[in-house]
C-alpha cells in the first residue's frame, strides 16, 4: 500500500514465505495477493533472470536468528549480488538481532569454506543486524549493489529481542521462541556430531539426547563443569522426525539460569568434548567442522 510503489512479486528463503516449511520450498503463488512467489530455496538458491526481469528494486525484509549459518543471511548475500549484477537497488528494513549487538562468539569462517551455510568470514555469533551485515558484505566482498539500509529507531545493542517490544514471530519451525534463540547456536553445532537437538519433539534446541546416551552419568558429569549461566537435568525423548525419529533417547534439558553470563558456543564445546570423553566412537567431534 505504499504510495508510488508496485508490488509484483516475492521470494521466500529457507522455511518458505511464513517461516513454516522444513524442507525444499517450491515456488508457488500467494493466497493473500495473487502474486508469484519464488523459492530461493528449492530449484535454486539464487535469483534467476526471468525472476528478476522487469524490476527496479528488491527490498529485503526478514527476522534473522543472528548465527552465522542461518541460511537466511546467505540468501540476502546471494540477492545482493543478483541485484548488483541487473542493476536493481537493493533496500534492507533492519531488524534486532535476536542474541542482541554486544557478545560476539564463535571461529572465524575460513574464507575457503564458504558456502551457503556460511556466506561470509565471521564468527558464529556476530553481534549485527542484517543491516550492518549486508553494508560489510557490500563494501568487503565488493558487490557493488546500490544499497539502502532503513535503519531501526530506538534499537539499543544491549537489547535483547524482547526488550524491544516486538511480537515474535517464528524464524523457522524449531525456533520456538526468543529464550530458545540463547541456546540455538551452542547445541545446533553438535546434531552434525550425532546427537539429536530435540527436532521433532516440543523443546528443540532446549535439549540434547540419544540412545548411547546415559542420562544420569551425563547431566552429573555436566553440572561439574560448573559453566557460568546454565544447569543441566535428566531427560528421556523420542523425536517424531529428524535424527533417531521413532527411537528413545536419553540426554539432558538445558535450563539457562543467568543468560547474561552464558556463552553458548563455549556451552556448545564443553558439552561436544564431554560426549567425546563419556561414549568414545559414538559422538563424532571431526563432523562439526565438516
Amino acid at each position: 500500500h505504499a504510495p508510488g510503489v508496485k508490488l509484483v512479486a516475492l521470494f521466500s528463503p529457507e522455511h518458505g514465505i511464513r517461516g513454516g516449511g522444513d524442507e525444499r520450498v517450491p515456488s508457488t503463488t500467494d493466497a493473500a495477493t495473487g502474486l508469484p512467489i519464488y523459492s530461493l530455496y528449492g530449484d535454486t538458491l539464487r535469483p534467476t533472470d526471468a525472476m528478476l526481469a522487469g524490476l527496479d528494486v528488491l527490498v529485503f525484509d526478514i527476522q534473522d536468528a543472528g548465527v552465522r549459518f542461518y541460511t537466511y543471511i546467505t540468501t540476502m548475500g546471494y540477492t545482493m549480488e543478483a541485484a548488483a549484477s541487473h542493476h536493481l537497488a537493493f533496500y534492507v528494513l533492519d531488524r534486532p538481532n535476536p542474541l542482541g549487538g554486544e557478545v560476539i562468539e564463535g571461529p572465524m569462517l575460513d574464507r575457503d569454506r564458504t558456502n551457503f551455510v556460511g556466506y561470509f568470514p565471521m564468527p558464529v555469533r556476530m553481534a549485527m543486524t542484517l543491516g550492518e551485515m549486508a553494508q560489510m558484505f557490500n563494501t568487503e566482498d565488493k558487490i557493488g549493489v546500490d544499497l539502502h539500509v532503513i535503519r531501526m529507531r530506538n534499537w539499543r545493542r544491549r537489547d535483547w529481542f524482547e526488550d524491544t517490544g516486538l511480537p515474535w514471530v517464528n524464524p523457522s519451525p524449531n525456533l520456538h521462541s526468543a529464550k530458545v534463540e540463547i541456546l540455538y547456536p551452542g547445541l545446533e553445532i553438535l546434531q552434525a556430531g550425532g546427537v539429536s537437538v530435540g527436532r521433532g519433539t516440543d523443546n528443540p534446541f532446549e535439549r540434547l539426547g540419544a540412545p548411547w546416551i546415559h542420562s544420569a552419568e551425563f547431566v552429573n558429569y555436566m553440572n561439574r563443569r560448573s559453566i557460568p549461566g546454565v544447569r543441566f537435568v535428566r531427560d528421556q525423548f523420542m523425536p517424531n522426525s529428524g535424527l533417531y525419529k521413532g527411537a528413545l533417547c536419553e540426554g539432558a534439558r538445558v535450563v539457562v539460569t543467568n543468560r547474561a553470563s552464558l556463552r553458548t558456543m563455549r556451552m556448545g564445546i564443553e558439552i561436544a568434548a564431554a560426549l567425546a570423553k563419556l561414549y568414545p566412537g559414538k559422538f563424532d567431534t571431526a563432523k562439526m567442522i565438516e
